[in-house]
């Protein structure tokens, strides 16, 4: 698979080659409209090449938003966009079939540092962990959709979560190459059409943004309501990260929960992964806890949940505290 996947590359890097050399050598009698006349001779079928060709660059870990400026520039910003988006969408099917059924094992190790956090991500929120990491870019494109093909979400499941979440930034680009087109014809209508590509793009950016603030906001606990799920016996361990000293003494801890040093957790990853149910991390107060998420949740530990406040803020609320 390697050697094909190779010579596919090769084969599409050569066609690209060429194009340049062709549209270098014609470029004085090249112009926006007569290339627009081109295009739409071609009608249904040159729509339905430029589909799947974007499907093949997909699949072939190229990179998607030239050929989305470019689909703006001929197609125009509407038609342009829905045809990349649907280009991406079946690659990247295509893409997750292959790594579920025939490549498991070479996507595995290929993606073996976030394979963890995608299993864990999709184990406790399906499809709008898919969601996330389409709208926020937390993972190569490309690879991200032969590893989702690795996880439990069902396919129906991942290709309308994938289309509907690569809609902004696909409409966005096809917008840009729009836009450029206008200004190389010299048409009257230039700016305006700038103005619409800046704003679905600035849209585009504050949108993976906002969610990342969101799910990040859901991620986080505050000393009453970890009180409240201890007392209603939810499933929550709570783990500590302080040093040893600092967990024992008049300090105290929070009642039934572990202790496991912060310069420790890789060492002791399994002993945390073991752990039944959501885990919330803890610390004297948000600074080491913080950094104790983050390396948790790079390794796939999850549900995961920072205590804001720690323990020093669990203490002036009053709850319980074992010495």
């Amino acid at each position: 698979m390697r050697n094909g996947s190779m010579a596919m590359r090769l084969l599409v890097a050569c066609l690209l080659a060429v194009a340049a050399s062709m549209a270098l050598y014609y470029r004085d009698s090249l112009n926006p409209a007569q290339l627009e006349s081109w295009v739409q001779g071609w009608g249904t079928a040159g729509m339905i090449t430029f589909v799947g060709l974007y499907a093949v660059a997909t699949i072939l870990f190229l990179p998607g938003s030239v050929l989305t400026l470019a689909a703006g520039a001929l197609f125009g910003p509407w038609l342009g966009g829905g045809l990349s988006l649907l280009g991406a969408t079946t690659g990247a099917a295509i893409a997750f079939l292959l790594a579920r059924y025939l490549a498991g094992a070479w996507i595995a190790q290929k993606a073996q540092g976030m394979m963890a956090r995608l299993l864990a991500g999709v184990e406790s929120e399906g499809w709008r962990f898919v969601a996330f990491v389409r709208l926020v870019p937390l993972f190569p494109f490309n690879l991200l959709n032969y590893a989702l093909g690795l996880t439990r979400i069902r396919f129906d499941h991942y290709v309308l979560t994938s289309l509907l979440c690569m809609a902004p930034g696909g409409l966005a680009y096809s917008w840009l190459g729009y836009a450029g087109r206008e200004a190389a014809s010299g048409s009257t209508e230039a700016v305006r059409t700038a103005l619409w590509a800046l704003g679905l793009l600035t849209m585009a950016l504050l949108i993976p943004r906002w969610l990342k603030q969101q799910r990040q906001s859901k991620r986080q606990l505050d000393t009453v309501g970890l009180q409240h799920r201890l007392a209603e016996k939810e499933p929550i361990t709570v783990l500590d990260v302080r040093d040893a000293t600092d967990f024992v003494g008049d300090n105290g801890h929070v009642p039934g929960s572990i202790n496991i040093p912060l310069p420790e957790l890789e060492n002791r990853l399994d002993e945390i992964l073991n752990i039944k149910g959501a885990v919330a991390v803890i610390c004297h107060t948000d600074k080491r806890s913080a950094t104790a998420f983050r390396r948790l949740d790079a390794l796939g530990v999850g549900p995961l949940f920072l205590v804001r406040g720690g323990m020093k803020q669990w203490r002036q609320d009053g709850f319980p505290v074992e010495r």
